[in-house]
Order: C-alpha cells, then sequence, then structure tokens
C-alpha cells in the first residue's frame, strides 16, 4: 500500500512513525512533512491546503490511501478533491469537517443528536457576548467560533478578559460562542469512522497549561498520557453509546457522512460524560501516546475507513503498558516563539530504550543544522510497564535535548502516575 500522509507536525510524524511500522505500507509520501518525518518517508514540498495540489501528487506517486491530518486542509476540502480522483482518503469531507470548523454547528449537531454538552450562546456582537458572560457566570468559557490552532478559548474568572477576547473576536468579523462551565476532568477519545460504523481508541489526558500546575495560558497543548487508570471502565462505551455514534448517525442523515477521526474532548462532570468539544482529526499530543500505544497496524485500520469497511474490522489491539508525551516548547512560546535556535541531543534521546522523538516545529537552517521553526518543538515519548515507567522515560530522554531558551512541563501524568483518583478534584 502506497499512503501520502497531509501535514508537517508531531501529529504527523506520530502517524508516520506508525504508517512506517505497518508492513503492509511499501512506500510513504509526506506533504510537506518535516525533517523528523523525512527520516520514514518521501517530502514534497506543496500547499496542504490546496486541494488540487494535494489530489495532483496522490496521483502523481500511485497513492493508495490519502491521510489528511491537521484541520485546515480538511476544512479547506483537501479530501473532496482527492476523493474526485477516486483515491481513497482518511478524513472528512469539507461540509463534515465543519463539525470542527464550526464550534456553533457542531453544537447544532449536538443538540439534534441528543449528545450531552455544555448549554451554548451564539454571539456576533459584544452587547451578545456580555449577555451571555452574565447569564453563565463565572468561571466564563469563551470559544472563537472558527479554527484557532488549539488557542481560540480562554477559561478564566476575569469577566474582563473574557469579554475581551469575546469582543476582539466580534470586532474582527467573526462569531463566538460562550459557554457554560464544566466541571471535572477533562479526557479526550478518538473514534474511527466509516461514515456509519465507529471504532474507538485508547483514552488520553492532554494538559493544555503552559506551566506546571495547570498555571499560565492556553496552549495547543504540553503533553499528554494513555492509559487513564483513573477513568470509569464503561467510560469508552458510553461515549460510543451516547455522543460518536449518534453524532455519526446525525452526519449521514443530513447527507454529509463523516470519515476519519471524530476527536471527542470530553469533561467527566458531576453530572455525567459532557462534550466540551469535537475536532474532525486526531489531537495533538494525544495521537503521540495512543499510536505508541496501538499494536494494530495503523494503515490496515484506516484504509478501512476509508473505504467503509470498519464493520468488518477485527477487535483493535493494544499493548500492554503506558505511554507518555513531553512537549519542549521554544523561547517565548506561547505569545512570541523564538525561531531559529538550534537543537542537539535527540540521537542520544533516542537511544534510551522506549524512547522516540516526534518532530513538531523543526526546520533546517542553511547550514543543515536543526532548528526550531514553531512553537511547540519536539514532542519526547517514553513508553514503559506502567505510567511512572513512561513518565521517567519521556524525562530521561529530554534531558538529552538541549534547545536553547526552550521550556517544558515537569508534571505531565504525575498525578495519574502517582496513582490519584482525578474524578475526586
Amino acid at each position: 500500500m502506497i499512503v501520502l500522509l497531509v501535514g508537517n507536525g508531531a501529529r504527523e510524524h506520530a502517524l508516520a512513525r506508525a504508517l512506517h511500522l505497518d508492513p503492509s505500507v511499501t512506500q510513504l509520501h509526506a506533504a510537506p512533512g518535516n525533517p523528523g518525518i523525512g527520516e520514514l518517508a518521501t517530502l514534497h514540498s506543496i500547499d496542504p491546503n490546496d486541494g488540487m495540489s494535494v489530489a495532483s501528487l496522490a496521483a502523481l506517486v500511485h497513492a493508495d490511501l490519502v491521510v489528511v491530518g491537521p484541520e485546515a486542509p480538511l476544512v479547506a476540502g483537501v479530501a473532496d478533491a482527492v476523493r474526485a480522483e477516486g483515491i481513497p482518503v482518511f478524513g472528512p469531507s469539507g461540509d463534515a469537517a465543519m463539525l470542527e470548523g464550526s464550534k456553533a454547528f457542531a453544537k447544532e449537531i449536538m443538540a439534534a443528536a441528543d449528545v450531552p454538552t455544555a448549554a451554548p450562546r451564539v454571539c456576533t456582537t459584544a452587547d451578545e457576548v456580555a449577555a451571555a458572560l452574565d447569564e453563565f457566570g463565572a468561571p466564563h468559557v469563551v470559544k472563537d467560533d472558527g479554527l484557532a490552532a488549539g488557542k481560540g478559548v480562554v477559561v478564566t474568572s476575569d469577566r474582563a478578559e473574557a469579554l475581551a477576547h469575546g469582543t476582539a473576536i466580534v470586532d474582527a468579523g467573526g462569531q463566538v460562542v460562550v459557554e457554560e462551565f464544566l466541571d471535572g476532568p477533562e479526557v479526550s477519545l478518538f473514534v474511527v469512522c466509516d461514515g456509519t460504523s465507529v471504532v474507538p481508541l485508547q483514552p488520553a489526558q492532554d494538559f493544555k497549561r503552559a506551566y506546571d500546575a495547570d498555571a499560565g495560558p492556553n496552549t495547543g497543548g504540553m503533553g499528554a498520557y494513555t492509559p487513564l487508570p483513573w477513568a470509569p471502565a464503561d467510560l469508552v462505551d458510553e461515549v460510543v453509546r451516547t455522543v460518536a455514534q449518534p453524532t455519526v448517525d446525525e452526519m449521514a442523515r443530513r447527507g454529509t457522512p463523516f470519515v476519519g477521526i471524530l476527536y471527542c474532548g470530553l469533561a467527566l462532570t458531576s453530572k455525567g460524560v459532557r462534550v466540551v468539544e469535537f475536532n474532525a482529526r486526531f489531537g495533538d499530543p494525544e495521537t503521540q501516546v495512543v499510536l505508541a500505544q496501538l499494536a494494530t497496524p495503523l494503515g490496515g485500520v484506516l484504509m478501512a475507513a476509508a473505504e467503509g469497511r470498519l464493520a468488518d474490522l477485527p477487535p483493535l489491539e493494544w499493548k500492554d503498558g503506558a505511554a507518555v508525551t513531553v512537549v519542549l516548547a521554544a523561547h517565548g512560546y506561547p505569545a512570541d516563539p523564538r525561531k531559529g535556535d538550534r537543537i542537539t541531543g535527540i540521537a542520544q534521546a533516542e537511544r534510551v530504550d522506549g524512547v522516540h522523538v516526534l518532530h513538531a516545529g523543526t526546520a533546517k537552517d542553511t547550514d543543515d543544522h536543526l532548528v526550531a521553526s514553531g512553537g511547540r518543538v519536539l514532542s519526547v515519548v517514553g513508553e514503559g510497564a506502567d505510567l511512572n515507567e513512561a513518565r521517567a522515560k519521556a524525562y530521561e530522554g529530554l534531558a538529552h535535548i538541549d534547545l536553547p531558551g526552550s521550556h517544558h512541563r515537569s508534571d505531565i501524568a504525575a498525578r495519574a502516575a502517582a496513582g490519584e483518583n482525578l474524578l475526586e478534584g
């Protein structure tokens, strides 16, 4: 099987690694990829958001399957352009990707499918934002309706901060969704969908705030781990029954079948499971740990979804043990990440048993040195017999890597590894 992977982040490097390890994948291409992905795949320098360019490349390399990683190409309709060429695609159509492209649309689908979620108010003026903030009270949850690369959400008890965030979005011509605050820990569950059937992966938890103890601003994610020893035993079955399958059924009923990953961002509240958000693709950094734990070859799973054959797929198999990833961020991230600093020590990190390093914001400079080119630069993944061992491996690997001015959280998976029940606060 020849696979073309679209995207250039650590999520795509994790996908590339899993596909590279699949014996059925005979050739792997990536567009545009990154230096880490380039060690596993042939890179092609095209615009990943240009559907015609991606479709042409897929035909050129005789791709049997195209896997679209990021949200922007999906919302732009890249999967539609590839499907029009008769090539199987793992990733939803532009219309179906609006589950992520518009939070208001996602709320509409959830209401129609009777999916439990936070009560929303869709606002197009500053006065409407102010009224919604007062209706729900603090803590305030204000979301940019459109794509914001994981950074369009503000959760704060400061009404002025919440109002300023919402006002800036509507003043720029956007739309805002203000929601009631959901208590309880948050969990991510990826569900593979073929338009009709759904197959859940293993749940994970990520860490959104920039600094230890959940301090600092929201980021795209500073680390993640799986499995979740404290989560209810029936969590996955409940989410499939009450969230994923009803959503996929409603999308099919509307004539926009959802094929790809439905990312269910969940809050395990005192009143039960509630959807925080949907994404239309694998999440980052959770993908880095979930795919590390998946024993079933990935290529066959994604092809079965693309061809509508998930119902015929044998049950997925998972490794024993656990995986933890820690994100190494550039100086100044998330406000103003510094680019161009040299990165060293990755080879030494990967000599640690159970460690691999995934590239996110990396590039080569004119002297062919690896340098930081984005905010989140690397994801260091540790695998072990349990969370304690996986955590120790990730941080041992990270200690070998040098990036001037960089920072990372030191508490990824710490509470779960210590045996805390996060449901108890």
